[in-house]
């Protein structure tokens, strides 16, 4: 049976080779291979880990390697960064643990050469540790960079929307391994009995300190093998991604839009803050996508959602002006601010994705404006930090639209992060700021009546 680092190492050569997104990767590994929590928490953090400090990790190779490490295999690239990830960065796991599970696995997959290469290499930066540095004098950007393994753009971009120590805090929380959360399923059971479940089945679990129905599971493992999740009784969902069905504020009855929804956590969110009762439409531009929304809705026992297939921003030719009470644009964005769960996106995203990006979101948030009844409220998010998406775009959409205001009562629906509110009806959490995920959420009042001061 496979051991947790050669999973790892086959996961990673997957991600890098075939460009496939590392979260769909590690799900995929731990459903095919049966490991102990323990092993699987493991397995996991090496393959986000090697590839959060990818950039960082092939400096510290190319100080102990003679030669470009571009002239060596693929595979044996790839099994020295996760070697040096452990070597650099996890405490917990003994050096020499390490090397021979390194040179076990070279052994395995290549020749005597190869091994003896890995050995030579992983054994000479246990003598010389203090080769794993970054160098003095490097410019704010590249020092920040190398030391918190971020593309320079990405960091210089920050520096000048933030500043330096907030860009510096920001690459630093990427880094960290996220936290498992999941969201209870308010359908079928109450938060303290699924709190209850978990804990007797061995899981450290606390409540989540600003989602109401969330559930903090510490060395989570894979949760969705537990009889709960299948049961429907939870879902995974980060923290704040919970908090946009919450500024949303949906009552049971209302017709509800989600306009981008899979894969569908915030849409059944909303249906289970909706009691199981009205209406919620969720449409997504890919067929299969909407499929997974109807699987995840199933297991839940969820039957008020209508799903639908097609380019959210012509939802005006299926749905009549004004149709809806609340619409929910969960736009597609660079999704800087779930780095640590998908760490690949800072190494495949460009720059100019952004200006992109920023162009569809005004296109989708169009069509959310004719489609929200007078009196309505229309939620804004996304999972990226870039104000060119979020505060700058919110910002250019009221000055086109003088019938929406930002909804004043906003912070009152989210007591528990009050602080991280930027304007009235504008939320922005950075990483660093609850160990949750990155998120921006507006919350819009289209006035009730045109050309009036009041809504």
């Amino acid at each position: 049976m496979k051991g947790a680092r050669e999973l790892a190492l086959e996961a990673l050569l997957r991600i890098e080779k075939d460009g496939a997104y590392s979260h769909l990767v590690v799900s995929r590994m731990l459903d095919g291979h049966p490991l102990s929590r323990k092993d699987a928490a493991l397995a996991t953090e090496l393959v986000y880990g090697t590839i959060q400090r990818k950039n960082t990790l092939d400096f510290y190779i190319s100080r102990y390697v003679s030669g470009p490490p571009e002239r060596l295999e693929p595979w044996v690239v790839q099994l020295l960064r996760l070697s040096f990830y452990q070597l650099a960065y996890l405490d917990r796991i003994p050096a020499h643990a390490a090397v021979n599970e390194a040179v076990a696995i070279a052994k395995k997959r290549g020749h005597a050469g190869i091994a003896g290469l890995v050995n030579a290499v992983l054994r000479r930066a246990v003598r010389e540790p203090q080769r794993m540095n970054v160098p003095d004098g490097l410019p704010p950007a590249a020092a920040i960079s190398l030391a918190h393994s971020h593309p320079e753009w990405l960091v210089a971009r920050w520096i000048r929307q933030f500043g330096e120590d907030a860009a510096r805090r920001i690459c630093e929380a990427n880094n960290r391994p996220p936290r498992a959360a999941i969201r209870v399923n308010r359908l079928r059971a109450g938060r303290d009995e699924v709190l209850a479940e978990l804990t007797a089945a061995g899981f450290a679990v606390r409540p989540s300190a600003i989602a109401p129905d969330g559930i903090i599971v510490e060395d989570g493992g894979h949760l969705a093998a537990e009889p709960g999740f299948a049961a429907g009784r939870f879902s995974i969902q980060d923290e704040s991604s919970m908090l946009v069905a919450d500024m949303l504020a949906p009552e049971p009855g209302m017709a509800v839009l989600d306009m981008c929804a899979a894969p569908g956590g915030k849409t059944a969110h909303i249906a289970e803050k909706m009691e199981n009762r009205g209406l919620v439409v969720a449409n997504d531009l890919h067929p299969r996508k909407v499929k997974l929304i109807g699987e995840q809705l199933e297991r839940l026992g969820i039957t008020c959602v209508r799903t639908e297939t097609g380019d959210a921003a012509e939802l005006a030719r299926r749905h009549p002006p004004e149709s809806f009470e609340r619409v929910l644009l969960d736009a597609p964005c660079s999704g800087f601010g779930v780095i640590r769960r998908k760490p690949d996106l800072k190494w495949t995203r460009k720059e100019a994705d952004i200006a992109a990006l920023a162009a569809v979101q005004a296109r989708l948030l169009e069509a959310a404006a004719g489609l929200l009844k007078p009196g309505g409220l229309l939620v804004y998010s996304t999972c990226t930090l870039e104000r060119e998406e979020n505060e700058e775009q919110v910002a250019a959409f009221l000055a086109r639209h003088p019938d929406f205001v930002p909804d004043e009562t906003a912070a009152g629906r989210l007591p528990a992060v009050r602080s991280s509110f930027a304007a009235p009806g504008i939320l922005r959490i950075f990483p660093q700021d609850h160990g949750s995920d990155g998120f921006f959420i507006a919350a819009l009042r289209k006035r009730s009546f045109r050309g009036g001061t009041g809504l």
